[in-house]
């Protein structure tokens, strides 16, 4: 058994090439990762969307994403990683809607110390009887 192959040719049970488009992103120490996203995309489509991506760099972002999102998808097959954009939104609302119920007690607080000092100036402003 050749232990230098890929976890994509390790499923395929395929000799890994030299320039195995799959072995920078999925090691053969990590075949769970390569096994969600052949599940969901399927091998043929993850390698044709590899290799329409110029740089390395670009690949990498691409399979990072492929992964969570497969793995997103197993986890929930209805809302995939849309679930966790919705639960996000959900809370950037509601931290939105504490924000400004704290800044309009600041204000109100600030309003209400305002006037209690013009309060108190004009009671040591007035002549004793």
């Amino acid at each position: 058994m050749i232990s230098g192959r890929c976890a994509a040719c390790k499923n395929s049970r395929s000799k890994c090439p030299p320039n195995c488009i799959f072995s920078p992103f999925f090691p053969s120490n990590n075949p769970q990762r390569f096994a969600c996203v052949h599940r969901i995309y399927g091998a043929k489509n993850v390698k044709k969307m590899l290799q329409a991506l110029p740089s390395h760099d670009l690949r990498a972002q691409a399979a990072e994403c492929m992964c969570f999102e497969a793995q997103c998808r197993i986890e929930s097959p209805v809302y995939g990683c849309g679930g966790i954009v919705s639960q996000l939104h959900q809370q950037i609302h509601f931290a939105e809607t504490q924000l400004a119920k704290t800044r309009a007690q600041i204000k109100a607080l600030i309003i209400s110390n305002v006037v209690q000092e013009e309060e108190s100036q004009l009671l040591h402003d007035q002549p004793l009887g």
